[in-house]
């Protein structure tokens, strides 16, 4: 029985360490989403006009939005969209986001809350067509309570930073909401998947960035490097819109150089908030090392 006494005890400890541990983690992460940025201001929601009251409460809770006087929360309609980037001014707007602006040189971390609900557009996405609109270092979170694309939530990401005095350039726009059209067109052919499109389009503006082409020849050389490079067969239709759409952007020229630089901070980012996710890698492994002296106490106790 003092064996069994003895197991007990060691058992229960080690649940306590486990708990406390935890309970610890979890603090300092909800203390770090309570801190307000003074320089930059409260995080902006944006929903969409479409959702119902009931709706809307539900999207705050998914992000994360306590207390909304701790937020700035605005409406993107329809309107938005045929003014911002000569969308369908009947559209039906449910995707919402949450926007928090951060420092130079943070890059962009893009998340979609609810990702079985925003069924078209993935992160890497959404944080392509951002940095091709000129936004620049900020934490978004994307959610919807219904099944949706996800294609409004770049409208109301562009509103956000308009209702801060962010004068986005509206070719820069249009551009990357078609690219957001092209990559998610592209992301359903047979062959191809959002990943392998994501990559693709991020290969080619790293590639624009080394060469700063200088004519539309240029552009579609680099295209042509990269789809064979990543063996990516295309139709000569799509081939020639991605010609098209990389032809319209050197055209407007769009700073591609700076693009890389926000790509790779963007790797950095979604590293760091996966591990922010996982949890501190010390502390697991501690835990690692308890259980393992903790088995070995209770095998010795049977010796």
């Amino acid at each position: 029985m003092k064996q069994w006494g003895k197991i007990a005890i060691t058992f229960l400890l080690g649940i306590s360490f486990i708990l406390n541990g935890i309970g610890s983690a979890a603090a300092d992460q909800n203390t770090d989403e309570d801190v307000i940025n003074e320089k930059f201001g409260l995080p902006i929601v944006v929903y969409g006009e479409t959702l119902t009251d009931e709706q809307k409460d539900e999207v705050r809770k998914l992000l994360k939005v306590k207390d909304p006087s701790l937020v700035e929360e605005i409406t993107v309609t329809a309107k938005d969209l045929a003014r911002l980037i000569d969308g369908n001014p009947n559209s039906r707007m449910f995707s919402s986001a949450k926007i928090t602006l951060k420092e130079k040189g943070n890059g962009l971390v893009v998340t979609r809350v609810t990702p079985d609900y925003i069924t078209e557009v993935t992160e890497e996405m959404y944080a392509n067509a951002m940095l091709t609109a000129g936004i620049e270092n900020a934490t978004v979170d994307v959610a919807s309570p219904v099944k949706v694309t996800g294609h409004s939530a770049l409208v109301g990401i562009y509103k956000a930073y308009e209702s801060r005095g962010e004068n986005l350039d509206k070719d820069r726009m249009e551009v990357a909401n078609e690219e957001l059209d092209l990559a998610t067109d592209l992301a359903g052919k047979e062959g191809l998947d959002d990943e392998k499109v994501s990559e693709l389009l991020t290969e080619i503006k790293k590639a624009i960035a080394d060469q700063n082409p200088a004519t539309k020849e240029d552009v579609e050389r680099i295209v042509e490097e990269q789809l064979k490079k990543m063996k990516i067969e295309l139709s000569p239709e799509d081939r020639q819109l991605l010609i098209d759409l990389f032809e319209k952007m050197r055209s407007i020229n769009i700073d591609f150089g700076n693009v890389k630089n926000q790509l790779d901070d963007i790797s950095k980012d979604i590293k760091k908030k996966l591990e922010d996710v996982i949890g501190d890698e010390g502390f697991w492994d501690s835990v690692s090392n308890f259980f393992k002296k903790l088995f070995e106490s209770i095998a010795n106790l049977f010796k």
